[in-house]
């Protein structure tokens, strides 16, 4: 049996490897990652391990022979020509209504590698600045249903038409502010979403982050109580016990020091919403365009020179504990176009002394 070959065509440019396998030959996601993983699938030629990469227009995808059946509906013939029995004829079958195929990213709003990993228990994805992680519980059931279609667009509600399966909704166990890019996990099944959801209580999982700060703060182990209320209306630390008080604990590195600006890496022991930005901030070295946690209580924003339109904070690296598998998994990722131009940016200035 030869191996199976196929072009991309525009129906399948823009996919991830395994999602055209699924599409095209009926696979579950397993078994379209089973095949990349045991090596079997070659692109132009070259053996492709990566389930998640984006088929471009065009390209050869070839199948090892005999690790996909293709059912062929013609009947053989007879030696010497005589024509084979005809088969009986059975009763024609109802039209299956057509599948529907995974949306390209570029559709909505999203750049082409946003899913960054997916399997039937899991999807993680690199969240653009800008867009909502997920609906808020008073949202949605003020708006209900209906009225949500007409609402700003979340990656929770992009996310089941992008991987081709509208019916099933997914679900963030965490989430990241709206202007902050970078890694966030959503479970696919009930079982997964309780399994993430412990970890992330239990913070178990592994939460890095970057972030462009004016001011550098000073490096180590940074643990507060946070409050709803600090004083001033916004979130933040506390030094009286306090009811509603949450422990927040965050680790600071220091990564590259420029002038009046710096380049952070900070490590999330715990996961209180707003964590890193309020640590900073509290510790004199604010996120260059942050525009709430930037004042002491009462106070004046502290001065910012960045040109910064958003807070520069990226959650570069995620990591938990699979949970089907039970394997340790991780993913690490760029940050945005906008937070490294202004990189180069702050390094220039720095080196030129302005």
């Amino acid at each position: 049996m030869p191996p199976i070959q196929f072009v991309v065509d525009r129906r399948d440019a823009g996919q991830t490897l395994a999602a055209v396998l699924k599409s095209r030959f009926g696979l579950s996601w397993a078994q379209a990652k089973r095949l990349v993983e045991k090596r079997h699938v070659k692109v132009s030629g070259q053996v492709e391990t990566d389930v998640a990469r984006r088929l471009k227009l065009g390209k050869r995808v070839e199948l090892a022979a005999g690790t996909v059946e293709i059912k062929h509906a013609v009947p053989p013939k007879k030696a010497g020509g005589t024509k084979a029995a005809e088969p009986a004829k059975s009763a024609p079958e109802r039209p299956q209504p057509p599948k529907a195929r995974p949306k390209p990213a570029s559709e909505l709003g999203l750049a082409p590698d946003a899913i960054v990993y997916v399997d039937d228990a899991v999807v993680v994805v690199n969240k653009p600045a800008g867009l909502t992680t997920m609906r808020h519980k008073e949202e949605a059931e003020e708006f209900g249903a209906h009225g949500q279609r007409f609402l700003t667009k979340t990656l929770a509600g992009l996310l089941p038409t992008l991987l081709g399966t509208p019916d099933r909704a997914v679900t963030a166990v965490h989430r990241l502010d709206r202007d902050t890019s970078g890694l966030v996990v959503f479970a696919r099944t009930r079982a997964a979403g309780e399994s993430l959801t412990a970890q992330f209580r239990k913070h178990s999982t592994e939460r890095r982050y970057l972030a462009l700060t004016r001011g550098v703060p000073k490096p180590g182990r940074v643990a507060s109580v946070f409050v709803s209320d600090r004083g001033d209306g916004r979130r933040g630390s506390t030094t009286d016990l306090a009811e509603d008080g949450k422990r927040a604990v965050t680790h600071v590195e220091v990564l590259e020091p420029l002038g009046p600006f710096a380049l952070v890496e900070c490590r999330l022991e715990t996961g209180r919403t707003h964590q890193v930005r309020i640590h900073l901030g509290e510790a004199g070295a604010p996120l260059c365009g942050e525009e709430v946690y930037d004042r002491p209580i009462d106070g004046k924003p502290l001065p910012d020179g960045s040109g910064a339109k958003r807070p520069m904070l990226h959650a570069a690296r995620l990591g938990f504990t699979h949970p089907d598998t039970g394997a340790a998994v991780s993913w690490e990722v760029e940050p945005p176009e906008d937070f490294r131009r202004l990189l180069v940016k702050l390094r220039a200035a720095n080196e030129s002394g302005t």
